[in-house]
């Protein structure tokens, strides 16, 4: 909901010196609150709890071409102070470069099934205390470089995601690029991947999947895969998905993450729901994890909540993790 709009014209006819493309300004936010508790054995940096606020500024531009296209700039004012630049070009889709957030591809699909609130791994996913054991609770490889292609269409029903990063992060994010002497390779955490989502006319089913291969520094690669389908009747809407990972990296252990949800509309403000989600590393001890979440919206405000546990943290036989949450968000 823009909370202001500005015609880039006026402005423009305000300053003498300057000349625009008509065009419109609009300026988003969000503000939220969160209170937090867990228990458990997980590793304490891992580990957010008490009261936390997070908030941000958006200003959105955008402006029509000759040709019918429309060219949208959003720059955000926040923590990661995140930038898109996208194009959409009608029936040929949309074009968007994204600065320090994911462009599209295997990132749409990370986790489909539905959910009042947050996944059930939310808050989840740090190693045991003491040990300095990787997680492998992540779902699909992460494509979270500082920067990135993302194309989306539709074709015959279906949306097409794809996404593209070169890998390549420093210092520096200006119109020069990375900073050299800080900049990784491209070659190390490159990644391109694909998710289709198709819902099927008139049924309240919808399936999905898509495949991806992200670089890593020695060479090898991570190849990801994910597949599933959701489907909606009445108030009641029930999901499952599988994501893995297969290392080209014979020490590294592959993933597979199965996820299964179902969430129901109580009425028009308000939702429940219980995930489940299960990973197997292949050592024979799968991580297990579950969760409550509950929504209530009212206008611009939303109250929101979940409680999340896991057994076998980081595939470790016995040790558990908990964590509640409490969120109080207003979007303007």
């Amino acid at each position: 909901m823009n909370i202001k709009k500005i015609g880039l014209t006026a402005l423009a006819g305000s300053m003498v010196a300057l000349s625009a493309v008509a065009g419109e300004l609009s300026v988003t936010g969000s503000m939220n609150m969160t209170y937090s508790t867990y228990s458990g054995n997980q590793d304490a940096s891992s580990i957010k709890s008490g009261i936390g606020m997070n908030n941000g500024v958006f200003a959105t531009g955008s402006t029509e071409l000759d040709n019918g296209y429309v060219v949208s700039f959003t720059q955000g004012i926040n923590a990661s102070d995140s930038t898109y630049l996208s194009v959409d070009m009608g029936d040929l889709g949309t074009l968007e470069y994204v600065q320090d957030d994911s462009a599209g591809g295997l990132e749409k699909l990370d986790d489909m099934t539905p959910s009042a609130y947050e996944e059930v791994s939310d808050g989840l996913d740090g190693t045991v205390a003491g040990t300095t054991t990787d997680p492998n609770t992540y779902t699909i490889a992460k494509y979270t470089q500082e920067s990135g292609f993302g194309y989306t269409n539709t074709v015959g029903g279906a949306t097409v995601y794809v996404g593209y990063t070169d890998g390549q992060s420093g210092a520096a994010t200006g119109d020069g690029g990375v900073d050299k002497a800080s900049a990784t390779s491209a070659s190390t955490n490159s990644s391109s991947s694909i998710g289709v989502v198709f819902p099927v006319a008139d049924t309240g089913l919808t399936v999905f999947g898509g495949v991806g291969t992200m670089g890593q520094a020695d060479g090898k690669e991570i190849d990801s895969e994910i597949i599933g389908a959701k489907y909606a009747f009445g108030p009641v809407s029930v999901g499952y998905q599988v994501n893995t990972n297969d290392d080209s990296d014979a020490a590294v252990k592959d993933l597979e993450t199965t996820i299964a949800s179902i969430a129901f509309n109580v009425n028009e403000n308000m939702a429940i729901s219980y995930g489940i989600q299960d990973t197997d590393n292949g050592s024979g001890t799968d991580q297990e994890a579950s969760g409550f979440s509950a929504s209530y919206t009212m206008g611009a405000l939303s109250l929101k909540a979940y409680k999340n546990e896991v057994d076998n943290l980081n595939h470790a036989s016995g040790d558990t993790s908990e964590k509640t949450e409490i969120s109080l968000s207003v979007a303007f």
